[in-house]
């Protein structure tokens, strides 16, 4: 993995007067024209999802600018939320249709930053209006008249550059019919499916399921009894008693009403003296996460999103012992995080059903693991990281070189004293997995039946030979299909193997891949659908999913890489 950050140029761009100009230009357009009038009895609205109830459908937002929030809002129970950065002034829009030779009000209520509300295609004259940032709910609105060939016009809101985040909620594009009614009402949504039990203490459960669509929110039951409620698809039910069972179901709800509930699962809560049981699901999203500064997003392990199964904290440090490895928090780089938040973190993520884990080696790396010794001194060491810290298990990033026969020994001395809970994840370069008598391959094979996910690294790498013997670039869905084949037919359980990927341009010095590529591999060897020239002899149902490097590029990015891959992984067969 890399340390090293890449360079990025900005221009400059200049803010008008607005109080000036822009209020004279709109204030003449409502003046002259006359547009803003009362709605008629057959008047609709002709906007769709208007309050957000139904996420960002039929909505789209610049740069992934736009997110949907349950507080504040104006109306129902969802609301826009865009933020601005850099040059993007977080403009989110929606084709509505229209009548021709027809007149319209468009409104919205918006709060918090500067907040614009227009209409672009009428045929006539566009319109607009803006607020200077409230912070209560007020109300905008603007008329204007269709041309004659006009059936559709796009209605949009933005903010402005450098400005605060903005909320907008409850649209309205009042008028004749455009051809497609009033949106009808919310209906009552299925009932969740995919319900699982993740981590448990002695006193807590998290659970999670699969989204429902049209959903606004989740209720959570315990023993038939509602315990708590969530506007995702995860919860953590609290002040339950020690080594005790449960059952647990969750039921989808949204202005309509609440789904009947869920398939029930059961979980028991943790014995006393002991710490947090978590387990890996089926298919898992793993992200690095960066001890250090490189011109990447600075994050705390908290603002790592649920999007990530494993978070491997890169990277232990090597001591003047050979083979051990100790831990050191860089406070400094990483603005003031203190090792008290660092812990409490860890334990929050455990808590949440998410595995934290200690990876060892990365670009700069010097851990050598070559006799009995040393592999003694890294299973000691990395096990005391585990009591100390909590951490559920270990990478192995070893990029300078791993001997098979003693870093063996080493993982099998640690899985000796954690026990069957332990996380093994590696990563490997593409030119460490090109064959079975590699000594990264070796290692892998040697620990089959301990092992969690080898996570390969498809980047930095040029091109390389697929398991059909032809020669692939890296940058394609093939590279990363026909690679991957030969770690499936070179031993490995596909539950063992993993894509992994950088997760913006300046996470690597080459090989990056849009998240559609990540997504159409997956499928390619789960589904076998979505495949480039190469396709697998067969399906591979249980493949574990996807790892990037690293969760700070991503949050560089918007969190570009996470918001689609990691979706997309959970609804692998």
């Amino acid at each position: 993995m890399e340390r090293s950050a890449g360079s990025s140029r900005r221009r400059r761009r200049s803010r008008p007067v607005l109080g000036g100009t822009l209020a004279v230009v709109a204030a003449a357009a409502l003046t002259v024209t006359g547009l803003v009038s009362t709605a008629q009895a057959a008047d609709v609205n002709n906007a769709r999802n208007a309050g957000f109830e139904s996420g960002l459908a039929n909505w789209t937002c610049a740069g992934n600018s736009g997110a949907i929030v349950s507080s504040p809002v104006h109306g129902g129970t969802s609301a826009l939320k865009a933020t601005p950065a850099g040059q993007d002034n977080a403009k989110c829009s929606q084709a509505v249709k229209v009548k021709p030779n027809s007149t319209y009000t468009l409104s919205s209520w918006v709060q918090g930053g500067y907040a614009y509300l227009g209409v672009s295609g009428t045929g006539t004259t566009d319109v607009s209006t803006w607020s200077p940032g409230s912070a209560t709910w007020t109300k905008l609105s603007t008329g204007f008249k269709t041309g004659a060939n006009t059936t559709s016009v796009t209605v949009y809101t933005h903010g402005w550059y450098g400005q605060a985040a903005y909320l907008a909620d409850d649209f309205e594009v009042t008028g004749p019919d455009g051809g497609g009614g009033e949106e009808p009402g919310p209906v009552i949504p299925a009932a969740p499916g995919g319900l699982a039990a993740g981590a448990t203490t002695t006193f807590s459960v998290s659970l999670s399921w699969n989204a429902v669509s049209g959903a606004t929110g989740y209720t959570v039951y315990r023993d038939g009894t509602k315990a708590t409620t969530s506007t995702g698809t995860s919860a953590t039910v609290t002040g339950l008693t020690a080594d005790t069972a449960y059952q647990f179901s969750v039921s989808a709800t949204n202005a309509a009403g609440e789904s009947v509930k869920s398939a029930a699962v059961s979980a028991r809560t943790a014995k006393n003296g002991t710490g947090p049981v978590t387990t890996v699901p089926k298919h898992a999203v793993t992200g690095y996460w960066q001890n250090f500064n490189n011109g990447a997003a600075v994050q705390k392990l908290s603002d790592v999103p649920a999007d990530y199964d494993i978070i491997a904290v890169s990277f232990a440090d090597a001591t003047a012992t050979q083979g051990a490895v100790t831990f050191n928090l860089d406070t400094a780089g990483l603005n003031g995080y203190t090792d008290a938040q660092f812990r409490s973190d860890i334990k929050a993520k455990q808590a949440a059903g998410k595995n934290v884990i200690i990876s060892i080696g990365g670009e700069l790396g010097t851990v050598r693991v070559d006799s009995d010794a040393s592999a003694t001194a890294f299973s000691n060491s990395v096990y005391a990281l585990m009591q100390d810290y909590g951490f559920n298990g270990v990478d192995i990033d070893l990029e300078n070189g791993l001997n098979a026969t003693y870093m063996t020994k080493a993982l099998r001395q640690l899985s000796a004293k954690a026990g069957s809970g332990l996380v093994i994840t590696m990563a490997p370069q593409t030119i460490d997995m090109q064959s079975t008598s590699g000594e990264y391959f070796k290692t892998a094979l040697n620990v089959k039946d301990i092992l969690t996910v080898v996570n390969m690294q498809y980047y930095n790498s040029g091109s390389m030979l697929g398991c059909d013997g032809k020669v692939y670039s890296q940058g394609s869905v093939d590279f990363l299909t026909a690679l991957a084949c030969i770690q499936l037919e070179g031993g490995l359980d596909p539950s063992q193997v993993g894509i992994g990927v950088p997760a913006s341009t300046r996470g690597a010095g080459s090989g990056y891949v849009s998240p559609s590529i990540v997504n159409a591999a997956l499928d390619c060897l789960a589904k076998g659908t979505s495949c480039g020239s190469f396709k697998p002899s067969k399906t591979y149902p249980s493949l574990r999913g996807a790892m990037t490097w690293s969760t700070n590029w991503d949050a560089t990015a918007g969190f570009a890489w996470s918001k689609a891959v990691g979706p997309h992984v959970r609804s692998l067969p």
